[in-house]
């Protein structure tokens, strides 16, 4: 029986670690994706596009895991939550990687380099919503329920930033037709970036769920 604790343990921590592991891989994927629209490299954007076959990879793996965990195991309760919560996580994860590739893809098209006005909103943007979701990997690989609630309850600031970088490039649009075609590409990526905090926050509210077992939609935001 001791034998059996310790493996199921084992297997837990070594979900956790690979979540955080791919946690980690997608902050750098969003990164590395407003660097190099902010470069408008395009060498960097094709590298940052077919970077995300490795976060594709790492979720199906963690999925696949996380299942047969759960039909070997049937865990009850925290172990319950435990492997649900790491696979959710993962494809949350997974889904921040796919809008990073987006956001590459986009610069690919553009015709030049954002102006420095737009180029700063949209790059603030990025930076928020990347060190938001650099936080709630934080939470999970620290077990830290009031990290994520952190994260959680500051939804309302990316949603703002990315209602001012829009209202920005709307401007720009209006008064320059010659800027509509890269002005779509650039509301299309501060578009992506804000579904990225999107995922952020989900993640936070699964963290929090597999550490208490609670609802954050249960909670306050003050």
């Amino acid at each position: 029986m001791e034998h059996t604790v310790r493996a199921v343990g084992q297997d837990l921590d070594n979900l956790a670690h690979d979540v955080a592991a791919l946690g980690d891989l997608a902050v750098a994927q969003v990164r590395s994706a407003v660097d190099v629209f902010l470069r408008h490299d395009l060498n960097g954007a094709s590298k940052v596009v077919r970077a995300d076959d490795a976060l594709d990879l790492q979720d199906a793996e963690i999925e696949k895991r996380a299942i047969r965990f759960i039909a070997l195991r049937q865990p009850m309760a925290d172990d319950l939550r435990r492997p649900i919560a790491a696979m959710k996580t993962a494809m949350q994860l997974e889904r921040c990687g796919d809008l990073a590739k987006n956001i590459a893809k986009r610069v690919g098209r553009m015709a030049a380099a954002a102006e420095p006005t737009h180029a700063a909103g949209v790059a603030a943007l990025g930076q928020l919503v990347a060190d938001r979701l650099a936080a709630v990997i934080s939470a999970f690989r620290q077990g830290d329920a009031q990290g994520a609630y952190d994260v959680w309850v500051k939804d309302t600031e990316i949603d703002e930033r990315h209602e001012a970088v829009l209202q920005e490039i709307v401007a720009g649009m209006t008064s320059s037709p010659a800027f509509v075609g890269d002005g779509t590409h650039l509301l299309f990526i501060a578009k992506n970036l804000e579904r990225i905090g999107d995922h952020a926050t989900n993640i936070a509210e699964l963290v929090y769920y597999q550490i208490t077992g609670g609802e954050l939609a249960d909670r306050p935001k003050l």
